[in-house]
């Protein structure tokens, strides 16, 4: 009889893990299926259309593919679209290479609409502290600034 009564608590625990994680699943289901502001969409169907026409056979973005941040110093939010950890299916390493990976920031205008400050691949970037508009550190290509590509060149910018 004791056995039985283990039987039963190691059902009802795999059916709890079951459905958590069918829940988990759905959390991250919703999470893909987030709205951002239209010119942030198109800065996505842009990479999506871009490996199709390289005879991919789907996109997948990273987990930090978008982050919303207050970059400008104006109060709303501004966002940066960073194609690291994204995937064209079939097609290796197509939007990362050597020169980093696809980076796009777009900032929030005064009406609601957001325009493109921003877009080429890095290495890496830091956003450095401060008050106001915010200076964005670059670890680019070699190339940008006149040196061979596997030295690392660095610029700032601050983002207005």
């Amino acid at each position: 009889m004791p056995a039985m009564g283990f039987e039963m608590r190691a059902l009802a625990s795999l059916a709890a893990c079951v459905c958590g994680l069918s829940m988990f699943g759905a959390l991250i289901a919703n999470a893909q299926d987030i709205r951002y502001p239209r010119e942030v969409e198109a800065s996505l169907e842009f990479a999506r259309k871009d490996c199709k026409e390289a005879e991919g056979t789907g996109t997948t973005f990273g987990k930090n593919a978008v982050r919303a941040i207050e970059l400008t110093g104006d109060g709303r939010a501004d966002y940066i679209v960073s194609l690291e950890g994204a995937e064209c299916e079939g097609v290796r390493s197509h939007f990362c290479g050597t020169g980093g990976c696809g980076l796009e920031i777009l900032v929030a205008r005064p009406k609601g609409t957001y325009v493109s400050v921003f877009d080429m691949r890095v290495r890496s970037y830091e956003i450095l502290p401060g008050k106001g508009a915010k200076r964005i550190r670059f670890e680019l290509h070699g190339s940008y600034c006149g040196r061979s590509g596997v030295q690392s060149c660095y610029k700032t910018r601050r983002i207005t």
